[in-house]
């Protein structure tokens, strides 16, 4: 973005003088004779004039000069305010803000531009805002925002400190440096806010409430640098005063220099007049608990030096008697006596020692050959070998009986009568099934028998009989 202006005023020009009329001229104006003769007019018409408007592109030059341009609802005028008349100005201007500019009109040449050279600036609106100011200090007064009595100490030892502030402001970073610098095991906790302009109160507002509900929050510092009422104005809004109010912690309200007051600074527990001092606040406390301390630590060691001096002197005193003249040489022989004596406690008590060792190991031998571990073990391997010597016997006994086991199954097989029918031959029996016909004599013909097979029986009725005696009795 390029400057309002492409040379900078370095220093004050000199009011031109009266010039001819143009009326009166016969030769044409060059651009700079007209522009020179405009700005004479201009300056001695408007050589001291107050003008109302709103500050925008306010930008300080490094020479120290402010360039800026002065509007209203329908028109704008550019201007610039020298480093001589600047030093002077009570606060530092910048875009928004309503002033009454005093200067004079001129005009720079380099642009054709005419412009105001102001002398000084003056905030307008200071006095409704004052008015504002003191009827709400007045209302929360009355309701008791501002008693003493609701006033709440600082922790001794905060854990952890809340802040309520802007991220971007100088306030942030001094809290923080005197906080590492004084108290480094601090826990901080930051709930960024908006400080300045609209709705920068209903921001504060919320940072308050949500950082008291935080665990182990013990104190809250709420601020912001220094500026102009109107910059500070956030904190002198009433919602802003009543989460103050509400914050179940104690609050610190750091707003601006030690000059500046808001209501914030009212109603908090405790006001800081600076961010920095806020935090010296916080460190206060432990620093004075550092020294408490250490004040006891003092006279604790001093009531111990004197006594140790007392107890000294008194023991000079009685090693001065005549009666106790001999003391220190009989402690000393009954000091050579008890270093003897311990001499041979120590002995006797290695050479019993010893001997208990000796005799531990014995024991530990003879517990060795006893020990339930390696009789169990031992057992065991003989169980497992009477368990394989059983399993081999019971399994060759097993073979043995199978085997005999075969050679009487095939001696039955062979004797038995199904084997015989097998081979071709059959069983006869009368009809009842109750008798073995055995000789043909024991049947007549017309009776009926039964003959057994190899598989299988049939019915048969005796026809005619043949035996050995008596060879046509029957036949089947």
């Amino acid at each position: 973005m390029s400057s309002l202006f492409d040379l900078p005023f370095d220093e004050e020009r000199p009011v031109p003088g009266p010039r001819p009329p143009a009326s009166s001229r016969t030769n044409p104006y060059s651009v700079t004779e007209l522009t020179a003769d405009i700005r004479g007019v201009l300056e001695t018409g408007f050589a001291d004039v107050y003008v109302e408007g709103e500050l925008t592109n306010c930008r300080p030059w490094q020479t120290g000069h402010i360039y800026f341009t002065l509007k209203d609802a329908s028109s704008q005028i550019k201007g610039v305010m020298f480093r001589s008349a600047a030093r002077f100005l009570k606060f530092k201007p910048e875009d928004g803000q309503h002033v009454i500019a005093r200067g004079r009109v001129s005009v720079y040449d380099a642009k054709g531009e005419y412009q105001i050279i102001c002398e000084s600036f003056e905030p307008r609106g200071l006095g409704a805002l004052q008015l504002a100011f003191e009827q709400l200090r007045t209302r929360l007064a009355g309701e008791g925002l501002f008693d003493q009595s609701r006033k709440r100490p600082l922790p001794l030892l905060p854990r952890r400190i809340g802040v309520v502030t802007s991220l971007d402001g100088a306030a942030i970073r001094d809290i923080l440096t005197v906080l590492k610098r004084r108290y480094p095991n601090a826990q901080v906790v930051i709930r960024p806010a908006r400080v300045q302009g609209d709705g920068a109160a209903g921001d504060i507002a919320r940072g308050l409430a949500a950082i008291t509900r935080l665990e182990d929050v013990d104190v809250v510092i709420v601020g912001r640098g220094g500026g102009s009422m109107e910059d500070l104005w956030a904190f002198n809004e009433e919602q802003v005063a009543r989460a103050i109010a509400a914050s179940p912690v104690p609050v610190i309200s750091a707003v601006g220099h030690e000059t500046d007051t808001t209501i914030a600074d009212f109603v908090a527990d405790h006001r800081a007049p600076t961010p920095s001092a806020a935090a010296e606040m916080v460190v206060t406390r432990k620093d004075e608990f550092i020294r408490r301390i250490d004040r006891h630590l003092e006279r604790l060691t001093s009531a111990l030096r004197n006594g140790v001096l007392g107890a000294r002197g008194r023991v000079h005193a009685l090693e001065s008697r005549r009666g106790l003249a001999r003391v220190p040489a009989t402690l000393a022989m009954r000091g050579r006596h008890i270093s003897e004596l311990a001499q041979s406690l120590r002995r006797a008590m290695s050479d019993s020692v010893a001997r208990g060792d000796r005799r531990v190991g014995v024991l530990t031998r003879h517990l060795a050959r006893y020990d339930p571990r390696a009789r169990l073990a031992e057992t065991r391997g003989r169980l497992k070998t009477i368990d394989a010597r059983l399993a081999g016997g019971a399994r060759a006994s097993q073979a043995r009986l199978t085997a005999r086991f075969g050679t009487l199954a095939g001696q039955l097989n062979s004797l038995s009568p199904l084997a015989v029918l097998g081979r071709g031959y059959a069983v006869c029996w009368d009809g009842s099934r109750t008798r073995i016909i055995r000789r043909a004599q024991d049947v007549a013909p017309g009776d009926g028998v039964r003959v057994t097979l190899g598989e299988g029986e049939i019915a048969c009725t005796v026809v005619e009989g043949r035996g050995t005696k008596d060879e046509g009795r029957g036949r089947t």
